[in-house]
């Protein structure tokens, strides 16, 4: 078996190898061409794949999986399309160095289920606009919606002028034909968004790999905050695809100055704050208790349903069940990363231990992720962000649509959210097109070279100290 795979395998990416080398051969004009068709394409069937990728997953909201099309094309292309990615694309004029974007080659790039067509699409365009080959391997959940995004952009491609095979997308869900993937000596590049295993097996491949986990994000609400404005924020960001951005919001803290206050807000604005018992309930469900993680039951699904499975009386129209755990950690189930609209809430008796709430929950399966803060101090805000190891800080701002990027803010629009070497990744970066390239530096050698007019004999005197000699090298230039 693993032999037949292993020539399907070469096959594919003998494919890839081939259409690196001819796209190697484009010009800026020629590949923005192809980007420029394949965005149009993509967002023109935005609403046909939201719809197939809800009904063949079973996770979220179609129209919100809408937006998540229209940031992965259009926002996408708008922040791609002029930046230069063909040829020399900076000359330093004081250096005298020129730097050269050269493509990767064949990338491989491993698409979940929560966010299967968005992410397809998103990772075919910023590969096509650094003209590199892009392998397509989709969640086994999500197999039918990935290959129609697929098709439509490659067709689009080919229109364009763009080389065969570009695009392609493994047949085969199986986990052992994408490990034999990942470790192929051919792929360049493994562009992984998906769960900690799945990452770990990316960065175990012996190839390059950019991959990206989950994140458990905190929310601190400090006593300056709006705090209307942030509960409704947190809620529009919570219940936003039914919670599967894995940058959405995973447990608020606050002070007890302000508990009263916040609950309030909370269950005026129709969220429910679970009992104990109901709590348990919930964790039953929603906690696989052999491994600790997400139960698939719940990922993306709505209250209405989650309240069913845990078999729960809630009132009709409650947005978010709100847990109260008693500590963070893996005996509390529910302080970790929940892709459902399900929160947990801690209070906390002053700021010092607020902010220890906010890094145990950074450090439980979050680490180098996102972390969010409500306030109007901007002392507190930096102090917050200096604190937290989060790759992106979100300052009044839903984390779900603010960590992904040019609608909130102006970070880069990725659905491949780096979390820095606290996550196990290479960067903290919302990855994009720039990413994806291989600088060359061409460095021409100087008139006058300061280190060969200098007579570094002096270096061999051990009674000379570094400001005799710095003096001397600098002395006559």
């Amino acid at each position: 078996m693993s032999e037949n795979l292993l020539e399907i395998a070469d096959g594919i990416l003998e494919k890839a190898q081939l259409a690196a080398a001819e796209f190697h051969q484009f010009n800026q004009e020629q590949t923005d061409k192809i980007v420029e068709s394949v965005f149009k394409a993509g967002f023109n069937c935005r609403v046909n794949l939201a719809k197939m990728a809800h009904e063949e997953t079973g996770m979220g909201v179609w129209e919100h999986k809408v937006i998540k099309n229209v940031l992965a094309t259009q926002l996408v292309y708008e922040s791609i399309k002029d930046e230069k990615t063909v040829g020399v694309i900076a000359y330093n004029t004081h250096t005298g160095i020129a730097e050269i974007a050269q493509p990767l080659g064949p990338i491989l790039a491993v698409i979940p289920v929560t966010n299967p067509t968005s992410t397809v699409m998103f990772k075919i365009l910023i590969c096509l606009k650094s003209r590199n080959p892009i392998i397509i391997s989709s969640h086994r959940g999500a197999s039918k919606s990935c290959a129609e995004a697929v098709r439509i952009c490659y067709e689009a491609a080919l229109s364009a002028g763009a080389p065969e095979d570009c695009i392609q997308m493994i047949s085969s869900g199986s986990r052992e034909f994408t490990q034999i993937m990942m470790a192929h000596s051919k792929i360049a590049l493994i562009l992984a968004t998906g769960g900690t295993g799945l990452v770990k097996a990316a960065y175990s491949s012996g190839n390059p790999a950019i991959g990206v986990g989950p994140g458990n994000v905190p929310v601190f609400i400090d006593e300056s905050a709006d705090i209307p404005f942030a509960v409704t924020n947190i809620i529009s960001s919570k219940t936003f695809d039914n919670g599967t951005i894995c940058a959405s919001e995973q447990a608020i803290v606050m002070v007890k100055s302000i508990e009263e206050e916040v609950i309030a807000e909370f269950r005026r604005q129709s969220c429910y704050f679970l009992t104990s018992e109901e709590m348990n309930k919930v964790e039953k469900i929603a906690i696989v208790s052999e491994t600790g993680s997400m139960s698939p039951q719940v990922v993306g699904q709505s209250v209405q349903t989650i309240a069913k499975l845990a078999d729960l009386q809630v009132p009709e129209g409650t947005k978010i069940l709100i847990a109260r755990p008693e500590g963070i950690g893996k005996d509390y189930p529910l302080s970790g990363e929940i892709l459902a609209p399900i929160l947990a809430f801690y209070s906390a008796k002053d700021y010092g231990s607020a902010i220890n709430y906010c890094i145990d929950l950074n450090y439980l399966g979050g680490i180098g992720h996102s972390a969010c803060i409500y306030s109007n101090n901007e002392k507190r805000i930096m102090d917050y962000a200096e604190l937290l190891n989060a790759g992106r800080i979100l300052v009044n701002t839903p984390t779900s649509q603010g960590a992904v990027g040019m609608l909130f803010n102006q970070l880069p629009p990725s659905l491949t959210l780096g979390c820095g070497t606290g996550g196990k990744n290479i960067t903290t970066e919302n990855i994009t097109a720039k990413n994806l390239l291989n600088i060359q530096r061409v460095c021409r050698r100087k008139p006058n070279d300061l280190w060969f007019s200098f007579d570094q004999s002096k270096y061999f005197d051990e009674s000379l100290v570094a400001d005799d000699i710095i003096t001397d090298y600098y002395k006559n230039h």
